[in-house]
C-alpha cells in the first residue's frame, strides 16, 4: 500500500504542471540573463585561426577557424620572463607580424571612445614582458606596418617607442594642453559623433607618422559639479564639491579648429598639410594607403553634406581632391565607421542611390565598381579581397528588421552566408576562407559558430547559451510579436508586442510602450539586442507584471532608406511624437487595450521623444518616463545637432519645436531621471525643462543620480532606476 501510494504521488508530480519563475528587477539589472560572449576576436595572418582572450581574462589563445580547437597560446600571465607580475588582461593589440603584442591593464575609461591604459611589450618569441612607457598610461597605442615601432597619446601630445633600439621613447609633439591643444586623438565631440578614438596613423614603410591637431582653445567650456557620492567614493570631494570642465561646442558655437600634420621619423622633421579645409570643417578620419607617400585625409563642411577625400603627400605636404560624394541634406557617420583600404584600392559606403551602398575605388580616386546595389540597406562591411574581387558584408535585403552576412562576387551576384533569419554579425579570416558569425534573434540569445565562406556552412558552434536557454525556458516568457500598422497620415510603421504570459483577449490591459527614434537608429530588429538589458528582459518583466509591451519605429529610423530616414532633417522630434502618438491611437483600437492606460519612455533620444509626445497635444498617454533626455536642441553638441538641424541661426523655428515651449501642454503622470554628471547629455537639460514645467504649473517627479554619467550604473544605480521606472508605471496604470 505504501509503495502503491509513493508511486501514485510520484506519477502526480511528474504531470503536475510546473510553476514558472519570475522575473525580478534584480535579477535583470545584476546580469542575471545575460548571454555569454567571445571577445577579443582577432584573425591571425595565416587565415586559419584567430586570436581571444580566455575566459579567465589570463591568457591570449590562437583557435582554429575550422574546428574551434585550441592551437596555441600566445601570452599567459602565469608565464612570462622580466619583472613584471599581472594578474589579468584587458585587452590586446597584435603586431602586424604578429611576433609582438601589446597586453592592455589597468583601463580607466574617459568618454564613450577613450580610456587610458598601462600597456605592457610582449615578445612572443622569448616571453620578455616589459612596460611600454614609465611616463605614464598611455592612450590609443598602434604599431608600425613592420612592427618595430609604437606610437601613442599621453596628456594630448604623441610619443614614439622604438623596439629595435631598447624601446626608447621619444616625444614627437610638444604642444599639447588639456582644453586647449590635442594631437592624435579627438575631442569630446569629434570622438563621440565621429565614433573614434586614434586619430593618427603610421605610413606604409614607416617612415612616417601623420595626426590630425585639434585646437580648441576658442571652444568654450562646460563645467559639472562633482560629489563624494559612493560606489565608488571620491573621497577627494568628501568635504568640498570637485569640478569636471571640458570643452563641449554646442550647436552654433565655434568648434575646435583641426589641422593634419606629418613628422618624418628619421629627420624629425614636422610638416602641415595644405588642406583645402573650410575652417569650421571636419576631419573625420585619416589613414595611409599601401602608397608610404599617399594619406587619405576625409574632410566634411558644416552642414555635413558633402565628403572629400584628399591624397595627401605627407613630405610635400601637398593635398589632392580624389574624392568627393554630396548627398543630401546629410551624410551619416557610416561612410567612416565602415571606409576600409587595401592595396591599390579602397572601399567607401555612401547613400547617394538613396541606399547605403559600397563603391570601389582605386587610389586615384577612380569608382571602379559599385559592389552592392538594390533597395536596401549594407549595414556592415566586412572586406573586399582584390584578388576574387567578392565583397562581404552585411544587409537587411530579408527586410528592415533583420540582418544577414552576404559575399558579392566581381560580376555582381550575391550569396547569402548566414543561415538563419534575425539578425547575423560577422568576423573574416585573413583570406575570406571562414567566417565567425553571431546569430540571434527576438527570442533566441546569440549563437556563436565558425562557417565556411564559401558556403556559409556551420563547421562548429562555440557558445550555443544553453545555459541561458534553460532559464529561459524556466521563466515560460510569452513570444514578442512583430506587427505593421498605417498611421492616420498614411505612413506604414514596424513595431513589437510582448504580451503578458498569462494574457486573456477578454481582458483589457495597460500598455508601456518603449522608443529611442532617432535618426538612422533601430530597435524594431529581430535581435537579442533588442529592448532593454537583452532579450527585452525589461519589457518581459512589466508583461509580467501585467502590462502589454510595445515597440514601434516611427519616421527618421533606419533600415528602410534615406527618403524613410532623413523625412524629420530640420524638425527634429516633431514628425516621430505624432508617429508615436499615433502607435497610441492604433493600439487604443485594438480589443483587448485600455487606451486609457497607456504610457510611453525612453532614455537619451528616446527620453526627449517621449517628453515631445507628452506635449504634442492630442493626451493619448496616461504617464511617461524621461530618462537623459534632451529638452532643447540648442544645448546639445554641434556636430550632432547641425547634422540633422543646421545651426540654431540657420533653423530657429525647428529648435523652437522642443519640450520646453511645449511645457504647457504636458499631459500625463511624468518622472524624469537624469545623472549629475552626465558629459554627453548634460543636466542642464532637465533643470532647464523643470523649470518650464514649473512656471507652467505642471506636476512632475525627478531623480538625479548623483555622479552618474549618460549610461546611470554603478553600485545599486540600475536596480534603482529600473525600479522606480516599473514603480511608476504601477501606481499610475494599475
Amino acid at each position: 500500500m505504501k509503495n502503491f501510494l509513493l508511486s501514485a504521488l510520484l506519477l502526480a508530480a511528474f504531470f503536475m504542471p510546473t510553476k514558472a519563475m519570475e522575473l525580478t528587477i534584480d535579477d535583470i539589472t545584476r546580469g542575471e540573463y545575460a548571454a555569454r560572449t567571445i571577445s577579443g576576436v582577432h584573425p591571425l595572418n595565416d587565415g586559419e585561426r584567430y586570436s581571444q582572450i580566455s575566459a579567465d581574462a589570463r591568457q591570449i589563445i590562437a583557435r582554429s577557424f575550422r574546428t574551434g580547437e585550441q592551437t596555441a597560446v600566445l601570452f599567459d600571465v602565469a608565464n612570462t620572463k622580466g619583472d613584471v607580475r599581472l594578474q589579468n588582461i584587458q585587452g590586446y593589440i597584435m603586431s602586424p607580424d604578429e611576433q609582438t603584442i601589446l597586453i592592455q591593464t589597468n583601463t580607466q575609461r574617459i568618454y564613450r571612445h577613450s580610456f587610458t591604459a598601462t600597456y605592457y611589450i610582449y615578445n612572443v618569441k622569448n616571453r620578455t614582458l616589459v612596460p611600454l612607457s614609465d611616463g605614464g598610461p598611455q592612450e590609443v597605442p598602434a604599431f608600425s606596418p613592420d612592427g618595430t615601432m609604437v606610437a601613442f597619446v599621453r596628456q594630448n601630445n604623441l610619443f614614439l617607442v622604438k623596439l629595435l633600439f631598447n624601446n626608447s621613447e621619444s616625444q614627437v609633439t610638444k604642444d599639447g594642453e588639456y582644453n586647449k591643444i590635442i594631437n592624435g586623438k579627438p575631442d569630446w565631440v569629434n570622438e563621440e559623433e565621429f565614433s573614434f578614438a586614434r586619430a593618427f596613423d603610421f605610413n606604409a614603410d614607416g617612415t612616417m607618422l601623420a595626426w590630425i591637431r585639434y585646437d580648441e582653445t576658442a571652444v568654450r567650456e562646460y563645467s559639472f559639479p562633482l560629489y563624494r557620492g559612493l560606489a565608488p567614493a571620491m573621497d577627494v570631494y568628501a568635504e568640498y564639491p570637485g569640478t569636471y570642465s571640458y570643452k563641449y561646442p554646442m550647436a552654433g558655437e565655434q568648434n575646435a579648429t583641426v589641422s593634419v600634420h606629418s613628422y618624418d621619423i628619421k629627420s624629425h622633421v614636422t610638416r602641415k598639410m595644405k588642406l583645402p579645409l573650410d575652417n569650421d570643417g571636419y576631419i573625420p578620419r585619416i589613414k595611409f594607403t599601401s602608397d608610404p607617400e599617399k594619406l587619405l585625409v576625409l574632410t566634411q563642411n558644416r552642414h555635413q553634406d558633402r565628403l572629400d577625400i584628399y591624397a595627401a603627400n605627407p613630405r610635400s605636404t601637398e593635398c589632392k581632391l580624389i574624392v568627393r560624394d554630396h548627398v543630401e541634406p546629410y551624410i551619416t557617420e557610416e561612410p567612416y565607421k565602415n571606409l576600409q583600404l587595401f592595396d591599390n584600392g579602397f572601399v567607401l559606403m555612401s547613400e547617394r542611390s538613396g541606399f547605403n551602398h559600397l563603391y570601389l575605388y582605386d587610389l586615384n580616386g577612380t569608382l571602379k565598381r559599385t559592389l552592392t546595389r538594390g533597395n536596401f540597406v549594407v549595414t556592415n562591411f566586412y572586406g573586399y579581397d582584390p584578388r576574387t574581387g567578392d565583397c562581404y558584408f552585411a544587409s537587411d535585403e530579408e527586410g528592415p528588421q533583420y540582418k544577414a552576412v552576404y559575399r558579392t562576387d566581381a560580376k555582381g551576384r550575391s550569396t547569402r552566408l548566414s543561415q538563419q533569419r534575425g539578425t547575423n554579425n560577422a568576423i573574416f579570416s585573413k583570406t575570406f576562407k571562414y567566417f565567425l558569425n553571431v546569430y540571434s534573434n527576438i527570442s533566441t540569445p546569440p549563437l556563436t559558430t565558425l562557417n565556411s565562406a564559401a558556403t556559409g556552412k556551420s563547421l562548429k558552434t562555440l557558445e550555443d547559451n544553453q545555459s541561458l536557454k534553460s532559464k529561459l525556458e524556466s521563466l515560460q516568457l510569452s513570444k514578442p510579436e512583430f506587427f505593421t500598422f498605417r498611421t492616420g497620415e498614411g505612413v506604414e510603421l514596424n513595431g513589437y508586442m510582448i504580451k503578458p504570459k498569462t494574457f486573456d483577449a477578454s481582458h483589457r490591459y495597460p500598455v508601456v510602450m518603449f522608443q529611442y527614434s532617432g535618426p538612422g537608429s533601430q530597435q524594431v530588429i529581430d535581435s537579442w539586442s533588442a529592448g532593454n538589458m537583452g532579450g527585452c528582459m525589461f519589457e518581459h518583466l512589466l508583461a509580467q507584471e501585467g502590462f502589454i509591451s510595445v515597440c514601434v519605429d516611427g519616421r527618421g529610423t533606419g533600415g528602410r532608406g534615406a527618403a524613410f530616414e532623413k523625412q524629420t532633417y530640420q524638425h527634429l522630434g516633431l514628425l516621430e511624437a505624432r508617429d508615436q502618438v499615433e502607435t497610441a491611437l492604433y493600439l487604443g483600437t485594438l480589443p483587448y487595450v485600455d487606451k486609457e492606460r497607456i504610457a510611453i519612455w525612453g532614455w537619451s533620444y528616446g527620453g526627449f521623444m517621449t517628453l515631445m509626445a507628452m506635449t504634442e497635444g492630442r493626451g493619448v498617454f496616461a504617464a511617461g518616463v524621461s530618462v537623459a533626455p534632451v529638452t532643447n536642441y540648442r544645448f546639445y553638441d554641434s556636430v550632432y545637432t547641425e547634422r540633422f538641424m543646421r545651426t540654431p541661426k540657420e533653423n530657429p523655428e525647428g529648435y523652437d519645436c522642443n519640450p520646453m515651449t511645449r511645457a504647457s501642454q504636458l499631459h500625463g503622470a511624468l518622472l524624469i531621471c537624469h545623472g549629475s554628471a552626465d558629459d554627453n547629455v548634460h543636466l542642464r537639460n532637465t533643470a532647464e525643462l523643470t523649470e518650464a514645467l514649473v512656471q507652467a504649473d505642471k506636476p512632475f517627479h525627478q531623480l538625479v543620480y548623483t555622479n552618474r554619467n549618460h549610461s546611470i550604473y554603478g553600485g545599486n544605480t540600475r536596480r534603482h532606476l529600473f525600479r522606480s521606472i516599473t514603480t511608476w508605471f504601477k501606481d499610475h496604470l494599475q
